[in-house]
């Protein structure tokens, strides 16, 4: 990606405006008053009154309140915005906000297809502005220590998650078609690519729905990527398996050319290595400091903001996670396996033929390819 504005001054509170006061609006509101390092100026919702309450609720004063980021944008000095919008309304309030100037920190998924996500990437080239998604699951100190215990067991090749859970949401998510690989499953394909350090190139996917489902959609799957450096990164969950439930953030294990590690997503990962007498113990320590979710995310993007420095959630890099995503559902549709380029360069031909601006139109027909840009971005 092209470099993007940083604060004028680094060491400065950072202002920022927050669209959106609905469930996890008033999570993010609270989050943000509570942050030393940040003061909200402006809440957007359409329901002001909404708004209001959530700012009552909470005790945070002296916010402007308005149903759009350029009507309250007039009346502060602000650096950034956070959308905390329904996923159907980021693209617009992002693009909003980037063209008003404004670096964007998103909730996920950053927009609901890719191709309107490659439609925001050309907008933060043209705007010059970091647009970033709250990829919270990436940020767990445990997963941290994962990570770094890979790097202790070779060349890994082969990664994998379980994960079981049967939660009764009701609502949308009980008619979905893919529940689990729709709303769901963007978090453990994007920490497979955070731990392995690659990006994908073709997954072949099934998807069905167990007899005993209460989901109308398939609510499991099993979904086997293949990695740019060869690696399998194999996924098998379900959304309606209930008793000896996975954690949240699934049961992961990598195999390696050194040894093997394991995570059960909430504690301290294990390993074993080879060494000159066979098997041994492996151990990074654990890891007390760094904040976890959106917490986290909220502080890389901060972070970003003082030094120029690309967050790991950055919109270029995201793409892949949300095309492996884009990618499982058209193989469990066709039975087929499904390359991630083909993906990427179908919806940047739906991203060209939708876009309503020609700054950025203009800037998605300059990159040729989008896995090409988006590679060597």
């Amino acid at each position: 990606m092209s470099a993007f504005a940083t604060l004028p001054d680094p060491c400065s509170t950072v202002r920022v405006i927050q669209v959106g006061a609905g469930g996890m609006g008033r999570v993010w509101l609270e989050l943000l008053a509570s942050t030393a390092d940040v003061t909200v100026v402006g809440l957007v919702d359409l329901d002001v009154d909404l708004a209001h309450a959530a700012l009552t609720e909470l005790a945070v004063s002296g916010v402007i309140v308005g149903t759009s980021v350029t009507e309250v944008a007039a009346f502060v000095d602000a650096h950034a915005v956070i959308n905390v919008t329904v996923p159907v309304a980021h693209h617009p309030v992002t693009t909003e906000a980037l063209f008003l100037g404004f670096p964007v920190l998103s909730e996920k998924p950053i927009a609901p297809t890719v191709a309107q996500t490659l439609s925001l990437a050309a907008a933060a080239e043209v705007t010059g502005q970091l647009l970033m998604t709250s990829q919270s699951r990436r940020y767990y100190r445990s997963l941290k220590e994962f990570r770094r215990l890979l790097q202790s067991i070779g060349r890994v090749g082969i990664l994998t998650t379980d994960f079981f859970v049967a939660p009764r949401f009701g609502g949308f998510r009980d008619e979905m078609p893919f529940p689990l690989l729709v709303d769901m499953a963007i978090h453990p394909f994007d920490v497979a690519r955070y731990l392995l350090g690659a990006n994908p190139t073709s997954v072949y996917c099934e998807s069905f729905n167990p007899p005993w489902s209460w989901y109308a959609g398939d609510a499991a799957t099993t979904a086997i990527f293949e990695f740019a450096d060869g690696a399998r990164y194999t996924y098998t969950g379900s959304w309606c398996s209930g008793g000896l439930e996975t954690s949240w953030n699934g049961s992961w294990r990598a195999s390696g050319s050194g040894g093997t590690a394991t995570w059960n997503g909430e504690d301290s990962p294990l390993g074993a290595g080879f060494d000159g007498n066979g098997l041994a113990p492996l151990s990074v320590g654990s890891d007390a400091e760094g904040l976890e979710v959106i917490a986290g995310a909220l502080a890389e993007f901060i972070a970003s903001l003082r030094t120029g420095n690309a967050p790991s959630g950055e919109v270029h890099s995201n793409l892949f996670s949300l095309a492996m995503v884009e990618a499982a559902v058209r193989s469990a549709e066709t039975g087929a396996r499904v390359a991630i380029a083909d993906v990427l360069e179908a919806a940047l031909e739906s991203a060209i033929a939708g876009e309503r601006r020609a700054d950025v139109r203009a800037a998605l027909k300059s990159w040729g390819s989008a896995a090409d840009h988006l590679a060597n971005g």
